[in-house]
């Protein structure tokens, strides 16, 4: 599989390696001094950029007729956009907040638990999601997803990042260091506490899964997600 790296920073020098170690090619390597020469001949295009890149980068792709695994996050009022145009190309495309094979198992546990914890009024339920200082996005795409699935599952209407009201969700985030991600969910009551965690040991198991979902994609058309991606529907 030939494979168009699109953003070529840490995440992307540790896709390309995991990617080579699976036998596949990479084609293109996109950062903001190089062009798209050579997205042409890709079988797949993996986005790991920035907020501002990734608009461009999925457009580009689908014009070129190339399927396109994104992983940036914080561009996604522009979501919708970039779906009508993968329609129209007869493109493919799966964009997720994070492609961590555990952390999509996480998302799965945390909606499940949301689903029962709805019945229980003397929980309330915080968030805290902790990651390096260079994440330029706040709280970041993987805490959103995991407070959608609590308020699909609940009667939680929304999330903020200030003093909640008693239908939002608290987010804590913060800015340590080099932490690759840790993101917990806690439901307290005046007796009790339940809590889930997931803490990202490197930045290994995000590339690994973009690769597994690039190498999935190959020959589909339409929109997914990793549920598709790990038979999880």
């Amino acid at each position: 599989m030939k494979i168009a790296l699109l953003g070529y920073g840490k995440m992307g020098q540790v896709i390309e390696r995991i990617a080579i170690e699976r036998g596949h090619e990479i084609v293109l390597k996109k950062d903001q001094d190089n062009d798209y020469s050579g997205l042409e001949n890709a079988d797949v295009a993996i986005d790991f950029s920035v907020p501002s890149a990734a608009v461009e980068n999925i457009s580009n792709c689908f014009k070129t007729n190339v399927p396109v695994i994104s992983g940036t996050t914080g561009w996604l009022e522009h979501y919708d956009e970039m779906v009508k145009l993968c329609t129209e190309t007869n493109g493919a495309f799966i964009s997720s907040s994070n492609f961590s094979l555990g952390v999509n198992i996480f998302f799965e546990i945390n909606a499940y638990l949301a689903k029962m914890m709805a019945k229980l009024d003397s929980y309330k339920v915080t968030m805290e999601e902790i990651h390096h200082t260079q994440k330029l996005d706040a709280p970041s795409g993987t805490a959103i997803s995991l407070a959608k699935g609590i308020i699909e599952n609940s009667s939680y209407t929304d999330w903020t990042l200030e003093n909640p009201s008693e239908k939002q969700i608290k987010i804590d985030t913060k800015r340590i260091g080099t932490v690759p991600g840790t993101h917990t969910v806690d439901y307290s009551s005046e007796v009790d506490s339940i809590e889930i965690k997931h803490t990202a040991n490197n930045r290994e198991g995000f590339a690994l899964g973009a690769v597994i979902a690039a190498e999935w994609i190959i020959g589909k058309h339409g929109i997914f997600d990793m549920k598709d991606v790990l038979d999880l529907k």
